[in-house]
């Protein structure tokens, strides 16, 4: 009997924090995204700057890639898809509904 006084003690608590760890997580998963898209803006710009391109260029993610650490381009952590635009236009992410723009 005091076993399950425990287990249902301990399932209350749980109930109680996971919507503050849920809206954290999207807190955290927004910043990181944010962060990434000023990342991918400069280094548009860099290309744009190394390569003389005029501001209407679009870079490709095959082009941009050797910037970044291990030739990887970012991932959204919401499993979100940037789109990288015109070096004049600011990258966006697929998930800005939920905050996750520049």
């Amino acid at each position: 009997m005091e076993i399950m006084i425990v287990a249902a003690a301990v399932g209350i608590m749980v109930l109680i924090t996971m919507p503050s760890f849920l809206k954290e997580r999207a807190t955290t998963h927004q910043r990181a995204c944010r962060k990434q898209l000023r990342h991918l803006s400069a280094i548009k710009q860099q290309w744009g700057n190394e390569h003389k391109r005029p501001a209407a260029a679009t870079p490709t993610p095959a082009q941009l890639q050797i910037y970044f650490d291990k030739h990887r381009m970012p991932v959204c952590p919401s499993r979100g898809t940037y789109t990288l635009r015109q070096l004049n236009l600011e990258p966006t992410c697929t998930r800005a509904a939920l905050g996750h723009t520049f």
